[in-house]
Protein backbone atom coordinates (compact mmCIF):
# COMPACT_ATOMS: atom_id res chain seq x y z
CA UNK A 1 0.00 0.00 0.00
CA UNK A 2 0.95 3.44 -0.69
CA UNK A 3 0.79 5.90 1.86
CA UNK A 4 1.12 9.84 1.84
CA UNK A 5 2.86 11.38 5.47
CA UNK A 6 3.26 14.83 5.79
CA UNK A 7 5.10 16.58 8.67
CA UNK A 8 4.60 20.15 8.96
CA UNK A 9 7.60 21.95 11.12
CA UNK A 10 6.39 23.49 14.48
CA UNK A 11 7.54 26.77 14.43
CA UNK A 12 11.49 27.40 15.78
CA UNK A 13 12.19 23.87 14.03
CA UNK A 14 14.86 24.78 11.93
CA UNK A 15 17.80 24.49 14.40
CA UNK A 16 16.50 20.91 15.18
CA UNK A 17 16.01 20.14 11.32
CA UNK A 18 19.90 21.68 10.79
CA UNK A 19 20.67 19.39 13.77
CA UNK A 20 19.31 15.98 12.57
CA UNK A 21 19.39 16.40 8.96
CA UNK A 22 22.12 14.09 8.64
CA UNK A 23 19.92 11.59 10.92
CA UNK A 24 16.62 11.66 8.48
CA UNK A 25 18.85 10.95 4.84
CA UNK A 26 19.90 8.36 6.55
CA UNK A 27 16.97 6.96 7.99
CA UNK A 28 15.05 7.58 4.11
CA UNK A 29 18.15 6.08 2.86
CA UNK A 30 16.55 2.60 3.97
CA UNK A 31 13.31 3.36 2.19
CA UNK A 32 14.93 4.42 -0.69
CA UNK A 33 13.23 2.36 -3.03
CA UNK A 34 10.03 2.16 -1.68
CA UNK A 35 9.76 6.26 -1.71
CA UNK A 36 7.53 7.32 -4.68
CA UNK A 37 7.72 11.12 -3.82
CA UNK A 38 9.91 13.29 -1.05
CA UNK A 39 10.71 16.39 -0.73
CA UNK A 40 10.10 19.72 1.48
CA UNK A 41 7.21 21.52 1.35
CA UNK A 42 8.85 25.41 2.00
CA UNK A 43 7.40 28.93 2.89
CA UNK A 44 5.99 31.51 -0.38
CA UNK A 45 9.57 32.50 -1.10
CA UNK A 46 10.70 29.09 -1.34
CA UNK A 47 13.56 30.00 1.18
CA UNK A 48 12.13 28.49 4.31
CA UNK A 49 11.43 24.87 4.93
CA UNK A 50 7.74 24.50 6.86
CA UNK A 51 7.40 20.19 6.88
CA UNK A 52 8.36 17.09 4.77
CA UNK A 53 6.05 14.94 2.36
CA UNK A 54 6.90 11.28 1.43
CA UNK A 55 4.73 9.09 -0.77
CA UNK A 56 5.95 5.51 0.34
CA UNK A 57 4.96 2.25 -0.17
CA UNK A 58 4.81 -0.55 2.63
CA UNK A 59 2.73 -3.08 3.54
CA UNK A 60 0.03 -1.54 5.43
CA UNK A 61 -1.15 1.56 8.00
CA UNK A 62 0.87 -0.13 11.07
CA UNK A 63 4.32 -0.04 8.98
CA UNK A 64 3.29 3.44 7.45
CA UNK A 65 2.81 4.97 10.95
CA UNK A 66 5.44 3.47 12.31
CA UNK A 67 7.76 5.00 9.43
CA UNK A 68 6.10 8.85 10.55
CA UNK A 69 6.76 7.56 14.37
CA UNK A 70 10.17 6.51 13.69
CA UNK A 71 11.50 9.25 11.54
CA UNK A 72 14.17 11.61 12.90
CA UNK A 73 12.53 15.38 12.62
CA UNK A 74 9.49 13.49 14.32
CA UNK A 75 10.77 11.58 17.14
CA UNK A 76 12.16 14.74 18.00
CA UNK A 77 9.23 16.88 18.32
CA UNK A 78 9.90 19.00 15.48
CA UNK A 79 6.66 18.63 13.63
CA UNK A 80 3.65 19.96 14.90
CA UNK A 81 1.12 17.86 12.91
CA UNK A 82 1.85 14.49 11.06
CA UNK A 83 -0.42 13.10 8.25
CA UNK A 84 -0.79 9.29 7.79
CA UNK A 85 -2.95 8.78 4.83
CA UNK A 86 -3.07 5.73 2.34
CA UNK A 87 -3.22 7.14 -1.75
CA UNK A 88 -3.74 5.68 -4.64
CA UNK A 89 -1.27 6.80 -7.51
CA UNK A 90 -3.14 8.35 -10.48
CA UNK A 91 -0.06 10.04 -12.07
CA UNK A 92 3.92 9.34 -11.74
CA UNK A 93 5.87 11.12 -14.24
CA UNK A 94 8.85 10.73 -12.40
CA UNK A 95 11.62 13.41 -11.53
CA UNK A 96 11.75 16.73 -13.79
CA UNK A 97 12.44 20.28 -13.85
CA UNK A 98 15.48 19.71 -11.86
CA UNK A 99 16.07 21.85 -9.03
CA UNK A 100 15.87 25.00 -10.09
CA UNK A 101 12.08 24.76 -11.41
CA UNK A 102 9.43 25.56 -9.12
CA UNK A 103 7.55 23.11 -7.46
CA UNK A 104 3.99 23.15 -5.79
CA UNK A 105 2.41 20.80 -3.81
CA UNK A 106 -0.95 21.02 -4.23
CA UNK A 107 -3.06 19.11 -1.20
CA UNK A 108 -6.99 18.65 -0.28
CA UNK A 109 -9.32 17.14 1.28
CA UNK A 110 -13.15 16.58 1.13
CA UNK A 111 -15.82 14.27 2.70
CA UNK A 112 -16.08 11.07 1.19
CA UNK A 113 -16.84 11.02 -2.01
CA UNK A 114 -17.52 7.77 -4.89
CA UNK A 115 -15.13 7.35 -7.22
CA UNK A 116 -16.09 8.10 -10.78
CA UNK A 117 -19.40 8.35 -9.46
CA UNK A 118 -21.09 8.73 -13.16
CA UNK A 119 -18.64 6.21 -14.43
CA UNK A 120 -16.62 9.34 -15.92
CA UNK A 121 -12.77 8.85 -17.40
CA UNK A 122 -11.13 11.31 -15.55
CA UNK A 123 -10.09 14.66 -17.20
CA UNK A 124 -6.55 14.58 -19.13
CA UNK A 125 -3.89 16.09 -16.76
CA UNK A 126 -1.52 19.17 -17.99
CA UNK A 127 2.13 17.40 -18.65
CA UNK A 128 3.10 19.43 -15.74
CA UNK A 129 1.17 17.66 -12.89
CA UNK A 130 4.07 15.10 -12.13
CA UNK A 131 2.45 13.74 -9.59
CA UNK A 132 -1.17 12.92 -8.22
CA UNK A 133 -2.60 10.76 -5.88
CA UNK A 134 -5.76 10.56 -4.19
CA UNK A 135 -6.29 9.84 -0.83
CA UNK A 136 -8.67 6.65 -0.38
CA UNK A 137 -8.84 6.41 3.61
CA UNK A 138 -8.70 2.30 3.57
CA UNK A 139 -11.59 2.31 0.31
CA UNK A 140 -10.37 2.48 -2.81
CA UNK A 141 -14.02 3.39 -4.13
CA UNK A 142 -13.71 6.65 -1.88
CA UNK A 143 -11.92 9.29 -2.03
CA UNK A 144 -11.09 11.96 0.91
CA UNK A 145 -8.87 14.29 -1.17
CA UNK A 146 -5.55 14.71 -3.16
CA UNK A 147 -2.11 15.45 -3.24
CA UNK A 148 -0.20 16.69 -6.15
CA UNK A 149 3.35 17.86 -7.07
CA UNK A 150 3.10 20.22 -9.81
CA UNK A 151 5.59 21.76 -12.05
CA UNK A 152 4.79 25.45 -11.32
CA UNK A 153 3.94 27.89 -8.96
CA UNK A 154 1.15 27.55 -6.02
CA UNK A 155 -1.45 29.69 -8.29
CA UNK A 156 -1.06 28.19 -11.34
CA UNK A 157 -0.66 24.95 -9.69
CA UNK A 158 -3.85 24.97 -8.39
CA UNK A 159 -5.78 25.94 -11.55
CA UNK A 160 -3.82 23.10 -13.36
CA UNK A 161 -4.95 20.45 -10.65
CA UNK A 162 -8.47 21.98 -10.07
CA UNK A 163 -10.13 19.29 -12.87
CA UNK A 164 -8.60 16.56 -11.42
CA UNK A 165 -9.83 17.10 -7.88
CA UNK A 166 -13.29 18.45 -8.84
CA UNK A 167 -13.39 14.94 -10.37
CA UNK A 168 -12.37 12.85 -7.37
CA UNK A 169 -14.64 15.25 -5.01
CA UNK A 170 -17.55 14.81 -7.61
CA UNK A 171 -17.76 18.71 -7.30
CA UNK A 172 -16.03 21.83 -6.30
CA UNK A 173 -12.70 20.81 -4.38
CA UNK A 174 -11.30 23.07 -1.98
CA UNK A 175 -7.77 22.89 -2.69
CA UNK A 176 -4.30 24.82 -1.66
CA UNK A 177 -0.95 24.68 -2.86
CA UNK A 178 2.28 25.59 -1.37
CA UNK A 179 5.84 25.66 -2.76
CA UNK A 180 7.66 22.32 -2.34
CA UNK A 181 11.19 20.87 -3.59
CA UNK A 182 11.26 17.33 -4.97
CA UNK A 183 14.01 15.79 -1.99
CA UNK A 184 16.37 13.16 -2.31
CA UNK A 185 19.87 13.09 -1.67
CA UNK A 186 22.21 14.80 -4.28
CA UNK A 187 24.29 12.75 -6.63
Amino acid sequence: MRFYVHGRDRPGALDGLLRLAEDHWSYMDRFADRLLLRGPTLSDDGEEHTGSVHIVDLADREQAERFAAEEPYGRAGLYSRITVDPVEVLIDRGPDGGPEAPHSLVTGAWTEAPRDPAGARPPEADDRVAFAAALIDGDPAHTTGIVAAVRALPEEAVALVRPLADHLAGGGADITAQRWRRGGRSS
